[in-house]
């Protein structure tokens, strides 16, 4: 059975913060776009494009900065 939209996301974050923890914000950010492709309903989300922008301009280049983006993920859009 596949997961819920709202189960899907609360995954994805669970595995960008494992990244965090180890201090490599790039690689959360990688895994959360890419966690998210890999459900229908999530798979178009618009903060991932966001997300691309906020980095060009080095605006999630910390840990606390990638960490709020993640929390900020919603459940629906």
């Amino acid at each position: 059975m596949e997961k819920s939209r709202s189960e899907h996301v609360q995954w994805c974050k669970e595995r960008a913060y494992e990244y965090l923890e180890k201090g490599d914000v790039m690689a959360a950010y990688t895994s959360m776009c890419s966690d998210l492709e890999k459900h229908p309903a999530t798979e178009n989300h618009p903060a991932i494009g966001l997300g691309i922008m906020l980095s060009l301009n080095g605006h999630l280049d910390t840990v606390e900065e990638m960490r709020k983006f993640i929390d900020g993920f919603n459940y629906s859009f």
